[in-house]
């Protein structure tokens, strides 16, 4: 595993190869093509992308308006501003509607950083996966987003996407199948404790993983790369086998990741549970490595959270 190139510029650069067969794919953002990597494609593709300025509530509904006339569009805009400032867009025009909009949200969870709160986006999970008919995706690596960008092309209908901004690891082999929408990637068998991460946690609690090996405790690691539709197998079998589940998310412990799989463990089969993530107060400011240190989003805060919640499991 080693760093590679961010989410955002293995999903453009695979999005610019697929937009020379099929012409019916347009992207339209918000005076963001330098945050998404879209200059290739804007220079590339120039009939295909449209830019309307700092307007993202115009975004999404020019994007649903393009959908009815049978195009394949992409909405790329900062996380923040796309799963806040045009919430009602998304929830009308896209969600209701049913269009065929993909939703790219760039620069998710804290990847501003420094920027701060009004930057952040560690509500957009919850909100997102609350609506009817939206599918929600954050996907761990280079290689997954490029396969992501193959399956968001092929399906129809409705999507969130939100990735880093930041060069991630690799965790998968280019060429080697890891996304099927709707499926989790188990990465790691276990007997002990299962970690169920997504994004750029999906790393760290592979590191964390690691950590517990070491230490004689066998932890299975799950990619839950789509929110919803959600693995509930994976996870239900997750809960039969092992003794407890930890979920780490970058987002807020309230709606998300961890909620959604507490939802399922609760209703089927409970077993002892802990939720990693930002915790339900204002961010301190830094850099996205520092914010994950300070709330101990790191590969030692994952092996201490598995063994203090295994220890409630005696």
């Amino acid at each position: 595993m080693s760093n590679k190139i961010p989410c955002r510029q293995a999903f453009t650069d695979r999005l610019t190869e697929l937009a020379a067969e099929n012409k019916d794919i347009v992207v339209v953002t918000s005076d963001a093509r330098g945050s998404v990597t879209l200059t290739k494609f804007a220079d590339t593709y120039p009939e295909q992308f449209i830019e309307v300025g700092i307007a993202e509530q115009n975004e999404v509904g020019i994007a649903a308006g393009l959908a009815t006339f049978g195009k394949q569009v992409f909405a790329c805009a900062p996380a923040c501003f796309l799963s806040a400032r045009s919430l009602e867009q998304v929830k009308i025009d896209v969600a209701y509607s049913k269009t065929n909009v993909k939703l790219i949200g760039i620069s998710g969870g804290v990847s501003y950083g420094a920027l701060g709160n009004s930057h952040h986006s560690l509500h957009d999970i919850a909100v997102m996966r609350a609506f009817p008919d939206l599918t929600v995706i954050i996907p761990s690596d280079a290689e997954q987003s490029r396969q992501m960008t193959d399956a968001l092309v092929g399906m129809k209908g409705a999507a969130y996407v939100r990735m880093g901004r930041g060069a991630v690891p690799d965790i998968y082999q280019r060429g080697k199948p890891c996304f099927t929408l709707g499926k989790s990637n188990t990465l790691t068998e276990g007997s002990d404790i299962s970690i169920i991460a997504c994004g750029e946690m999906v790393y760290i609690a592979l590191q964390g993983a690691e950590l517990l090996k070491q230490q004689g405790i066998s932890a299975r690691v799950i990619d839950m790369h789509t929110l919803k539709p959600l693995d509930k197998q994976s996870i239900l079998k997750a809960a039969d086998e092992t003794s407890a589940i930890l979920t780490i998310e970058e987002h807020s412990i309230m709606g998300g990741l961890g909620a959604a799989v507490a939802e399922t463990v609760v209703q089927n089969n409970p077993v002892p549970m802990t939720i990693m993530g930002i915790p339900d107060e204002t961010t301190v400011t830094g850099n996205s490595s520092e914010i994950f240190n300070h709330y101990g989003l790191t590969a030692d805060g994952v092996a201490e959270q598995a063994k203090l919640l295994l220890s409630r499991c005696k």
